[in-house]
C-alpha cells in the first residue's frame, strides 16, 4: 500500500512540475487589436 501512495505522490508532483514549468516557458502573445477611446474635454478641466 505504501508503494501505490507513493507512486500517486510523485504523479501528482510531476504534474504540478509540469505544468509550473509550462506555464513559466509559455509565450504568451500580446494582443493586437487596436482600441480607440475618445475622451471628452471635461475630464481635462
Amino acid at each position: 500500500m505504501k508503494i501505490i501512495t507513493r507512486i500517486i505522490l510523485l504523479l501528482v508532483l510531476a504534474i504540478i512540475v509540469g505544468g509550473a514549468v509550462f506555464l513559466i516557458t509559455w509565450d504568451i502573445p500580446a494582443p493586437t487589436t487596436q482600441i480607440q477611446e475618445t475622451i471628452p474635454n471635461s475630464r481635462f478641466n
